[in-house]
């Protein structure tokens, strides 16, 4: 089951034929940038009502970011072709902690997609296409729809970034539900993502840990696999560590999986994994009778962990399910980018003729700060948010309401649950009369709000 997610960089549909390995620019200091100024009145609010200045961005759209979900698609494939439901859950299981695993030292927040921003990704070599839509602006409500290009898979689900500043730390909760369905099997899994949170907002090393419980469940079977992303702890023992169980209709474990959303997930025998963990909490409890440190970390939670080894201890018997790829050379250089992150806002000429003109690649501000020019980067993204508020309250002195091209509402299929679901229709580029939809759309979005995002 394992695999390191290499699948080659081949043609794109959109023209790009071989993807770039690098940004324009590297990322500019952040040092000298006095956090507390702008968040000390903040405390306990949402966040993405504040404006923040720009260097705490990186070049990347919030539904840019959102397509991270897709580095590790061959889990997805390894699922639909698995004739096993309970090896086809631990796929899914494994493709919901590496969703998160690009977060790792991504300490800059992505830009704040305005209302009616759209992304397009599509991607022959990974086997799949991805289009997204802010569909709210307040609240935030970014909503995407995947397909597989065998038509192996359908993936989609509408995220409300919930952001709150809490002194020292800044917490993301990623409210709404993800959903995966393999047609070959007719089956449905749908599972939330765990919090985010970063430390050290107002000095001291930035780190971030996701914590939280994550219930995925197959809708068909009535398996589910329940993951616990456990806090840091205590000196740090406990940080990034992902441990569950999946469970069958009747609630017996059938097999614990365990790991490090940083870097790899294993599937064991549950026997094997209960007898492991209670004799290494009795070593734990010598270790911190033994101890003559004090408990600094307790009393602070937001101060740095101490460094522990990276690897997992492998319990015997275990088997690999995931393992994360491996991050360029120049990752700290740009913005701790990964491979696949680095190719996302690249834009070619070709691209251009195909991209509607709501495209996150098509921002002034973005593309600026993607240059290195943090000052025409802040003016653009200045302009943009007092375009936007001024096209609100235009709206809202008139009975016009703003229509949403790629997506509606309604209740997701599965749960039941308030979603925002795919209209269809985007990738159907060679029908004329799509043409001047989207050519009229983007007069009528400029009249409502920012759009077509450049002057």
């Amino acid at each position: 089951m394992s695999g390191d997610g290499s699948q080659g960089d081949k043609t794109q549909c959109n023209g790009v034929k071989n993807h770039r390995s690098a940004l324009p620019a590297a990322m500019l200091s952040r040092k000298n940038v006095s956090m507390w100024g702008v968040l000390k009145k903040c405390i306990g609010m949402e966040l993405s009502k504040i404006t923040m200045p720009v260097i705490c961005n990186e070049p990347l759209s919030f539904l840019q970011r959102l397509t991270e979900y897709m580095e590790h698609t061959y889990l997805i494939q390894k699922a639909s072709t698995s004739q096993d439901s309970i090896h086809r859950m631990k796929c899914v299981a494994a493709f919901a902690v590496s969703a998160v695993a690009s977060q790792w030292e991504r300490t800059g927040k992505p830009f704040n997609p305005l209302l009616g921003e759209t992304y397009e990704l599509l991607r022959e070599d990974l086997g799949f296409r991805w289009v997204s839509e802010q569909v709210s602006h307040h609240p935030p409500v970014s909503a995407f729809h995947v397909e597989g290009i065998k038509s192996d898979f359908m993936f989609h689900g509408s995220i409300y970034p919930k952001l709150k500043f809490w002194g020292k730390s800044v917490e993301a909760e990623p409210r709404g539900i993800i959903t995966l369905e393999l047609p070959l099997h007719n089956e449905a899994y749908t599972w939330t993502n765990p919090t985010c949170c970063v430390h050290n907002i107002i000095m001291g090393q930035l780190w971030i840990e996701q914590y939280g419980n994550v219930e995925i469940i197959n809708h068909k079977t009535g398996e589910r696999c329940c993951l616990t992303f456990k806090p840091c702890g205590i000196f740090g023992k406990e940080l990034h560590k992902v441990e569950g169980y999946i469970l069958d209709k009747s609630k017996k474990k059938i097999c614990a999986l365990y790991g490090k959303w940083t870097e790899c997930l294993y599937s064991v025998d549950p026997a094997t994994f209960d007898a492991y963990r209670k004799s290494d909490t009795k070593r734990s409890e010598k270790d911190r009778k033994g101890s003559t440190q004090s408990n600094s970390a307790d009393e602070d939670p937001d101060e740095m962990p101490p460094p522990e080894a990276e690897t997992v201890q492998v319990i015997p018997g275990s088997a690999l399910i995931w393992r994360i790829s491996p991050r360029p050379d120049n990752s700290g250089k740009y913005y701790a980018f990964t491979s696949f992150a680095l190719q996302l806002n690249e834009l070619n000429a070709e691209m251009e003729r195909v991209l509607p003109q709501t495209d996150c690649r098509l921002r002034p501000d973005i593309r600026a700060l993607e240059n290195g020019d943090i000052d025409a980067a802040s003016a653009e993204k200045n302009r943009l948010e007092e375009k936007q508020r001024t096209a609100r309250k235009n709206r809202s002195k008139s009975d016009e309401e703003w229509k949403i091209r790629w997506f509606h509402q309604g209740p997701n299929p599965y749960t039941g649950a308030p979603d925002w679901l795919y209209t269809g229709g985007y990738w159907d580029r060679n029908k004329p009369h799509l043409h001047k939809i989207n050519s009229n759309q983007t007069i009528h979005l400029e009249e409502q709000s920012v759009l077509p995002l450049s002057k």
